[in-house]
């Protein structure tokens, strides 16, 4: 991992009423390079956030954890998919491939099960992890992630900031991780071209920008009316499954990718991009497959950073049986917990223009028993056709941060949670695939926002070793 070092700053994590004026001025210098140093068309479509003088540190032990992790992901997709495959044989539970097909088109499912894409998994993983006062948890995987060039930008923009006198930090991948990591998930000079839906739109200018930054390779980025490919290029596909009838180039896409006239990532495999895959992660019955596959560590550790995770399936128990830890006889009786028993996420599995985001997410102990209610109902009535799980909830720890308020000139001190997004890039194929640590983006929300997420009242910034 590329580490760019720098000289120590008194700022982080020191609280601001015990700064100088020299600091607070060499603070709102660093907020306003990061500020002048934004690409003329943006990095978000519509979006702004709340600028930090300096990187997120992050302890050089979960850092070390960070680095380790990637391999640890890279290994639970293999398994998940040999596992699903093996559901399709009949060599393997058939409830599965139900859990993970639901929804889903024929058509679509098959392809992913063909031989071009049997074995393939995403070249880029990217895991949310909140930060608690037990340590770290993963909410959620994600297989086609936003944010690599916006992380990218906030590496590079950060590192650049080291001549400052009092600049302090490690940036985690360097100036150049994000960048070099995405660039080596390709082909040696193969042309790599990015194709983004209209959904995904708001993150067309940090692609446009990541395309620019990278040299040694033609690079491009195009939308789903784009056709002109050519034999041997690669497709970084940037749109979801759930909306192809929206991306109408998918079609020739995946066709040429089954000719093997073109190489595609991330494969269309539904099942990757399931977040019930946390659920089949944790379901008793599947303990002897993991261990076996996933090996006595690594499941370990995932057991360990994953929140117990549920499908929420109506199906009648017997009288004898209860639901894992919830002690729950079926799945309406969810309804009846207290507030104070409902620290437990609902969410939709994938699939869904609401799996993205903080769409489709609910907080059992933010809503009303009438509206929690509801909510359960309406995961129960959608088994089969749009899958939900049931997650507990880890509350994430308060973090110190700051940001400057450029509007009234002055360094804002703010108690917030983080969200880290760490940027795994899988280099290699088959056994020889390594998945390497590019950079990590931390998202901090004020303290009394419940869900974490990209918002206008969030510091973004890149993390570096304290």
């Amino acid at each position: 991992m590329a580490v760019f070092r720098h000289r120590p700053n008194p700022l982080a994590p020191n609280p601001i009423h015990h700064l100088n004026s020299t600091d607070i001025e060499s603070a709102k210098s660093r907020a306003q390079q990061v500020r002048n140093a934004f690409p003329e068309n943006g990095l978000f479509a519509g979006q702004t956030w709340r600028i930090s003088p300096d990187p997120f540190p992050l302890d050089g032990k979960l850092v070390k954890q960070l680095e380790k992790l990637g391999r640890v992901l890279l290994q639970f997709y293999r398994a998940l998919n040999l596992l699903y495959r093996k559901s399709h044989e009949q060599a393997a539970p058939s409830w599965v491939a139900e859990w993970m097909d639901a929804g889903k088109p024929e058509r679509l499912t098959q392809l992913g099960l063909s031989r071009t894409f049997k074995q393939a998994h995403p070249k880029v993983i990217r895991p949310d992890i909140l930060l608690t006062d037990d340590g770290f948890v993963i909410s959620e995987l994600d297989s086609v992630p936003g944010g690599i060039g916006l992380t990218g930008w906030l590496n590079q923009t950060y590192a650049a900031l080291a001549d400052a006198p009092d600049s302090n930090s490690s940036i985690i991948g360097g100036a150049k991780g994000m960048l070099d990591g995405f660039n080596g998930i390709f082909g040696k000079d193969a042309p790599a071209r990015i194709v983004v839906s209209d959904e995904a739109d708001s993150y067309r200018p940090e692609m446009e920008w990541l395309a620019d930054q990278i040299k040694d390779r033609p690079i491009s980025v195009h939308d789903g009316n784009f056709e002109d490919f050519k034999d041997g290029d690669w497709v970084y596909r940037f749109f979801e499954l759930f909306d192809l009838a929206n991306v109408p180039n998918s079609k020739i896409i995946f066709e040429r990718a089954i000719e093997d006239r073109l190489h595609l990532t991330p494969p269309p495999k539904t099942t990757l991009e399931e977040k019930a895959s946390f659920a089949l992660l944790h379901n008793h019955n599947l303990e002897s497959f993991w261990l076996q596959h996933l090996g006595g560590g690594f499941l370990k550790t995932l057991l360990r950073h994953v929140p117990y995770t549920w499908m929420v399936d109506p199906t009648p128990l017997p009288p004898q049986g209860a639901i894992p830890k919830l002690g729950l006889t079926n799945w309406h009786q969810l309804k009846n917990l207290s507030q104070k028993d409902r620290h437990l996420i609902l969410k939709v599995s994938g699939f869904s223009e609401q799996a993205w985001g903080a769409r489709g997410v609910f907080l059992g102990s933010d809503l009303s028993s009438q509206d929690w209610g509801q909510v359960v109902d309406t995961a129960i009535r959608s088994f089969g056709r749009q899958n939900y799980i049931l997650q507990d909830y880890h509350k994430p720890r308060t973090v110190d941060a700051s940001y400057f308020d450029f509007d009234n000139d002055k360094l804002v001190p703010m108690k917030g949670r983080v969200r880290l997004c760490p940027y795994y890039f899988v280099q290699g194929e088959g056994d020889q695939a390594r998945a390497q640590l590019g950079g990590v983006m931390a998202t901090i929300c004020p303290a009394d926002k419940k869900i974490i997420h990209g918002m206008s009242e969030a510091i973004i910034a890149p993390c570096c070793i304290a």
